[in-house]
């Protein structure tokens, strides 16, 4: 598998999928209720999220080494809702042959999926999910009380996962997400397990870090993780 190949599994880690936090009392554990919770959570965040700039640092590491990585990027990104994101590089260093033909081309995948019509797929709700909520009520999950459900994607592509997601039991926003590629990008690619964290910012769950690691025959252990910064939010729809 050629890295480009494989860089095309990760392209999920930069979509987003939160909503804006609502102040009200956590609901029952009632399964038909949290995913109805988590639906309407992801439709405000869509509602009322017109644009937002972040900075997002990008490194890659190979084998067992993930203290240095092989090639690094930093990007503004700048998302407008309607148009999708646009990206401007602020500095790489490292392999220029993982930059060429890795990170580059992951910038460009990611443009491709947050086009209008496209980034709608990406979304964790019910529509490109099927959830079941885990039993034992809420679980801690970076400083919040969780629902935990497992989620198992409805179509397979490179970008979608089945695994775990932990929403806010009070508002239904995603805290956390983690599990393995649904599809593989080339029949040599490896499993793939990706993991996305979100902190809240202005009442808006926003990605804060991801991960994504995989093996193949051809390039052996690759990691490649996302570190985002920098926020800056234009919100609208009445707020």
């Amino acid at each position: 598998m050629s890295l480009r190949q494989w860089m095309a599994v990760i392209v999920w880690i930069a979509v987003g999928g939160g909503s804006i936090a609502a102040q009200q009392p956590a609901p029952a554990l009632d399964e038909p209720a949290v995913i109805r919770m988590i639906d309407a959570a992801v439709a405000r965040r869509f509602e009322h999220v017109l644009g937002f700039t972040d900075v997002e640092h990008y490194a890659v590491y190979r084998g067992s080494d993930e203290t240095h990585p092989v090639a690094e990027m930093t990007v503004r990104n700048s998302y407008k809702k309607g148009a999708g994101k646009q990206y401007t590089i602020l500095s790489e260093s490292g392999s220029a042959l993982v930059l060429r033909f890795g990170l580059r081309p992951l910038l460009d995948n990611e443009k491709t999926i947050n086009l209008p019509g496209n980034v709608e797929r990406s979304w964790f709700n019910s529509a490109n999910y099927a959830m079941k909520l885990k039993p034992g009520g809420t679980a801690p999950r970076n400083g919040r009380d969780c629902y935990v459900l497992t989620v198992a994607a409805r179509r397979k592509a490179p970008n979608l996962i089945d695994g775990t997601l932990w929403v806010d039991a009070k508002s239904g926003i995603i805290v956390r997400l983690e599990g393995t590629a649904t599809a593989k990008p080339s029949p040599l690619a490896g499993v793939t397990r990706m993991m996305r964290d979100y902190t809240e910012i202005g009442g808006f769950p926003m990605a804060s870090h991801a991960r994504a690691e995989s093996n193949s025959l051809f390039i052996g252990r690759t990691v490649v993780t996302i570190d985002y910064s920098d926020y800056r939010l234009e919100m609208g729809g009445g707020q």
